[in-house]
């Protein structure tokens, strides 16, 4: 689940890139990642390691490049699919 909270300083991202997502759980961090790279969607985590040490302080940046930025958030979005057999 991803979380944004008021007050949470957003670092700038380096030119080029933007943040689709912010994450408590490094784990959830990675699934985003792997679903947008599945897609074909370049993307960056930042902050996953200071997210190990002290994961109240630090929250886990999924970022892609600007260009992707839409597509991106439409699959972050989109609910998930379940299967039904």
């Amino acid at each position: 689940m991803m979380f944004a909270f008021e007050g949470d300083a957003e670092p700038t991202p380096p030119e080029g890139l933007v943040t689709v997502g912010r994450f408590l759980d490094p784990v959830e961090a990675q699934m985003a990642k792997g679903m947008l790279e599945s897609a074909g969607v370049e993307t960056f985590l930042v902050g996953e390691n200071l997210n190990h040490l002290m994961p109240v302080a630090f929250r886990v940046r999924l970022q892609v490049r600007v260009e992707d930025e839409a597509g991106a958030r439409e699959l972050l979005d989109s609910p998930a699919v379940e299967d039904e057999e």
